[in-house]
């Protein structure tokens, strides 16, 4: 049994980012253990939706850090490695396996899983789900031999497969609960001119449907909705949502709610463990409430953040909330959190490819979407967000006017 100094529970991006920046700030060789779940080194996992999910990237184009940069900085780093449980009296890990590992710090940031369906038929070949490198290769595989696809879900990850699919000559349907894509982030007009632009690209969309069964003898051929619709497919994939991996906490004493409960440090109700990622549930001091995210962003923010806090010490973590997302020729980005918001503005035409969206309450940004903008406006959303300050509307509107400070 060894014990290591600084010990990741994970090996996504949260243990990537969190990994380089250990070494940046001077970490010794043997400081840090990564136990990984995956079959492969830490990841970007955005473009497992986008370029890698359409052949234009390798394995070797996403990883995070080179793959001997483990080795070069004295990082023992173990894959398909299943911890079992923790023992926070004795700062125990134990394995699957049985083995068991002390720590002196503890990150937690074991990421989602894919919520999967609970219907007859989910079991068929070719109904697949998306949150790792091996289901991205799964998905472009089955993707190759299939002709018709139904993408389950209107959200970030359904609008991304949908897209990549269609590009890969995949005859495409996005089937959702919700009467337009994106509700939760999307204003109406936003909703509307993504639906077009997919339409325009033969996508196909059916809103405020229920899937109840998946039809097909040897594999997937047909989906069947609660109100008697169904649609011809070869290939299903789901983006309904995801859950927090959090078994191996059970009986461990760490506060669970709605994931791992952690302070503005980030660290969890035991001292000296920490969570990051999907799974951590903290207060975000900008908006002055808990939340969980499970994007990009925040895994990389919490990730060096954490570092930081382990090998310097503690400080506030304090972020604007921030998605990307890439759909066939588009890209925008989104800061902020729009609920809430009292009045929502357009610079540009919504109805087109280049435009920003600008959510305030009482005057003040809270939220901000922006595609094919100029740079000016992309720096200066995160920093009106975090600043708090009142702004003048009519200037959000008017193009010609100056974004001041």
């Amino acid at each position: 049994m060894g014990r290591v100094k600084f010990t990741i529970v994970g090996g996504g991006m949260v243990a990537g980012y969190a990994a380089k920046q250990f070494v940046e700030l001077g970490a010794k060789p043997g400081d840090l253990a990564i136990l990984s779940g995956d079959a492969a080194i830490p990841y970007e996992r955005p473009p497992l939706s986008k370029g890698f999910l359409l052949g234009l990237e390798d394995e070797a184009s996403i990883r995070i850090n080179p793959e001997d940069f483990y080795r070069q900085n004295g990082i023992e780093i173990r894959l398909k490695c299943t911890v079992r449980s923790v023992d926070t009296n004795k700062r125990r890990l134990v394995f699957q396996s049985g083995e068991e590992l002390l720590f002196d710090n503890l990150v937690l940031a074991t990421g989602s899983r894919a919520r999967r369906l609970d219907i007859p038929g989910a079991n068929l070949p070719n109904v697949l789900y998306l949150r790792s490198m091996s289901d991205s290769k799964r998905i472009r595989q089955t993707a190759s031999g299939a002709k018709r696809a139904v993408v389950l879900g209107g959200g970030f990850i359904g609008m991304e497969v949908a897209s990549a699919l269609t590009q890969l000559d995949v005859e495409t349907t996005i089937a959702m609960r919700e009467e337009r894509v994106c509700k939760n982030f999307f204003t109406p007009e936003m909703s509307r001119f993504f639906e077009n632009y997919y339409a325009n690209r033969g996508v196909r969309f059916v809103h405020g449907v229920k899937l109840v069964e998946l039809q097909g003898s040897d594999c997937l051929t047909t989906a069947v909705f609660a109100d008697g619709k169904t649609i011809a497919c070869d290939l299903l994939v789901a983006g309904i949502g995801a859950q927090p991996s959090l078994d191996f906490l059970e009986g461990s004493g760490i506060k669970i709610d709605n994931g791992v409960v952690v302070d503005e440090h980030l660290e969890t109700s035991t001292p000296g463990i920490f969570a990051a990622g999907d799974i951590a549930n903290y207060p975000d001091v900008l908006f002055a409430k808990r939340r969980r995210v499970e994007h990009w962003d925040n895994a990389v923010s919490q990730g060096r953040h954490v570092a930081r806090t382990l090998i310097s010490g503690r400080t506030q973590f304090r972020h604007v909330p921030y998605v990307f997302s890439d759909v066939f020729d588009l890209s925008y980005e989104l800061w902020g959190d729009p609920t809430g918001a009292d009045r929502v503005v357009y610079r540009g035409d919504p109805a087109t490819k280049n435009f920003s969206a600008w959510w305030t309450r009482a005057n003040i940004v809270v939220s901000a979407f922006l595609m094919n903008r100029p740079d000016k406006e992309r720096e200066w959303a995160p920093r009106m967000i975090e600043s708090k300050r009142v702004v003048q509307v009519a200037n959000l509107i008017d193009e010609t006017a100056a974004l001041a400070d």
